[in-house]
């Protein structure tokens, strides 16, 4: 148990003062989008109250969970993406998944992260709503979005940039956006962010990158840019729209990913902490 002295009165004071958290992340239901390279989600009870009634008249209920590790909001481990064999940092790709799991890399290697996140509005910053289908995210957005917010990324910290797209998660073929194309990252953006330093960044869409019309997920240079080059885990099928409603900023990131050893992404459930 922490102490309040360990635990900082700064820290402290600040939660007794009052605070406001915002879910950046959907809830997860079966039938929601997600993207056609990854297994869906889906929930049902494997019992029911009243199967079985113990004899002082109690019951319970029980469900079973059949998912993907990239399927609702999610964190991509840096064992997701290689680029001619290789992962982050030059690890040899087929040897690491030998046995039926990432040795390197795994989902349970991505840190809590507990740290400051910065709300990039890209979609505010361009005036718009929801920006257009295949739209891409540049260098220049980026600093327009982050003078709006009144903060830039920099060391240790989460990135989170709102297109919009988001609004369409309920209408799972729009969201995909498989005709149409789906708003995103650039390349040149992705620069950016990591030349701040960031450990993390995400988005309200299912690919995290500029998906042009037509072309689908057939390829996905922003994710080696990001977790093979850099090391940098992008966060995907984010909830933004009430942190836009709220004006976020700058503000305190909870993101704690489910430590499942050996895989390429896990779900999470983040969090923007401000105050009240």
């Amino acid at each position: 148990m922490t102490s309040p002295t360990a635990a900082g009165p700064d820290l402290l004071a600040a939660v007794r003062a009052g605070t406001r958290v915002i879910e950046l992340g959907h809830p997860l239901y079966t039938g929601m989008a997600g993207s056609p390279n990854h297994p869906g989600f889906r929930m049902t009870l494997e019992r029911r109250h009243g199967d079985a009634v113990r004899p002082d008249g109690g019951s319970a209920s029980n469900e079973v969970i059949v998912t993907g590790g990239h399927t609702g909001t999610h964190v991509d481990a840096l064992a997701h993406v290689s680029h001619e064999g290789l992962l982050h940092g030059g690890v040899d790709a087929a040897e690491a998944q030998r046995g039926g799991k990432h040795s390197v890399h795994g989902a349970e290697s991505i840190p809590p992260m507990v740290t400051r996140g910065v709300f990039l509005d890209v979609a505010a910053a361009r005036g718009v709503d929801v920006l257009e289908p295949g739209y891409g995210v540049t260098a220049e957005d980026l600093e327009r979005a982050a003078e709006r917010a009144g903060a830039e990324p920099g060391p240790g910290d989460v990135a989170v940039v709102r297109t919009g797209w988001g609004r369409l998660f309920g209408d799972p073929q729009a969201y995909v956006g498989k005709e149409t194309g789906v708003p995103g990252m650039t390349v040149e953006g992705a620069h950016w962010l990591a030349e701040r330093g960031i450990v993390a960044t995400g988005t309200d869409t299912t690919a995290y990158e500029q998906i042009p019309a037509g072309a689908g997920h057939r390829v996905l240079p922003v994710h080696r840019v990001l977790l093979v080059d850099n090391g940098i885990h992008i966060v995907e099928h984010m909830a933004c729209e009430d942190a836009a409603e709220a004006g976020l900023g700058e503000f305190l990131a909870v993101f704690a990913p489910l430590r499942v050893v050996g895989a390429t992404g896990a779900p999470v459930r983040p969090l923007a902490v401000i105050p009240a």
